[in-house]
């Protein structure tokens, strides 16, 4: 591998001499929309780990190889690919967490919370390159809200009688955007076949990770076919906004006892799912897009007020309300399924599991069949 490798941003936004103040500064939201790679002779991810960044792992005997030498931006560039940490700079066997997510004090009232999350939207999604780009959509309000500021077309896929499909179409039709939507109608046979390229990208096998990532790629693979280079994602607005109902209840699911606890959790999780989604998306031929995660959003989002997360069984409210301004009312406030059960994409895994052979009292059975399709 080589030496001399750029630092790799997200969203084509950044620049090296940001990150150098960021690490002098200790700023964990610089401005940025995620970056990793290395940097004057140490390696750099930034705060939620937007960018995929791999290091060897233990098990590989590294004492012949130069410490820069064993890092890569996809887990298939390894032999034993361990998750360089988010927020942490430094060798590839030593690396020191310096930055952390501020835990500001909510001081604006509703109003000029909602119009500071909506300049930084707006500022966020203006930075992106409009040729060649598609957006991911599933009819919720998180893909619908880009959908609605962004002349591009509209992809979803899932099986033919999906939760995501019908609410695609009707969203699209609501939004007078119905022309612009193309649908990704999948098969068992098209699932099957894609399995063993997202594990292999993804590094990953379990059924929760490639049920979500397998609709991911084959929208994007989709995508790719008619040309799109780019395609732009609603991720981060459910972890960032309040949008999982464990957030509302405060329930087992999560350790805090406050809603803002709750959210901060789940702003956490985001540097294990987003490589999941960044590198499935990638192996189709696609970069993937995040505005909600540029690091403007990010800090207003972690300044608005408990009842912008969650009022009166409303999750990610903020967002609801901001979105009201752009779309129906019933594309603004429709509840949505996660990925892998609104596109059936689980339903069906689990079906080409049992059909291998691999049956439901087997322990993991699902993880096993994709396990078998990598040898």
């Amino acid at each position: 591998m080589s030496r001399d490798r750029p630092i790799r941003f997200a969203a084509d936004v950044g620049s090296r001499s940001a990150v150098r103040a960021a690490i002098d500064a200790g700023d964990p939201l610089p401005g940025t929309a995620g970056f990793a790679g290395e940097l004057d002779g140490r390696l750099v991810r930034d705060v939620l780990g937007r960018v995929p960044l791999y290091v060897e792992g233990a098990s590989i005997d590294g004492d012949d190889l130069p410490a820069l030498d064993r890092w890569a931006f996809s887990p298939t560039d390894l032999a034993d690919p361990v998750s360089f940490p988010a927020g942490a700079v430094g060798p590839a066997d030593d690396p020191t967490r310096v930055w952390t997510l501020p835990d500001p004090d909510p001081k604006d009232d509703h109003a000029l919370a909602l119009d500071r999350l909506e300049r930084a939207i707006l500022s966020s999604v203006a930075t992106l390159r409009t040729d060649g780009l598609a957006v991911a959509f599933s009819g919720g309000v998180d893909s619908a809200l880009l959908a609605a500021l962004l002349d591009a077309p509209l992809y979803v896929a899932g099986f033919p009688d999906s939760h995501d499909i019908a609410a695609a179409r009707a969203a699209a039709e609501s939004m007078g955007r119905a022309d612009d939507l193309r649908v990704v109608e999948l098969d068992l046979d098209t699932l099957g076949r894609a399995v063993p390229t997202v594990a292999s990208a993804t590094g990953r096998t379990n059924a929760m990770d490639v049920g979500i990532a397998l609709p991911l790629y084959l929208a994007a693979e989709a995508a790719a076919a008619d040309g799109v280079e780019r395609l732009a994602l609603g991720q981060g607005a459910d972890e960032l906004f309040g949008g999982y109902e464990k957030v509302v209840r405060l329930d087992h699911r999560v350790a805090a006892d406050t809603t803002r606890g709750a959210v901060r959790e789940q702003i956490a999780t985001l540097s294990r799912q987003l490589p999941r989604d960044v590198l499935a998306i990638q192996a189709a031929g696609v970069d993937p897009q995040t505005p909600y995660l540029h690091d403007d959003v990010v800090s207003v989002a972690l300044a608005l007020p408990t009842e912008l997360f969650v009022a009166d069984g409303t999750r990610k409210r903020a967002l609801r309300l901001l979105a009201g301004g752009y779309l129906p009312a019933s594309v603004a406030n429709r509840e949505k399924k996660a990925l892998q059960y609104g596109s059936r994409a689980a339903r069906e895994l689990d079906r080409l599991a049992r059909r291998a052979g691999y049956k439901r009292r087997m322990d993991d059975h699902v993880t096993r069949y994709v396990e078998s399709r990598l040898e």
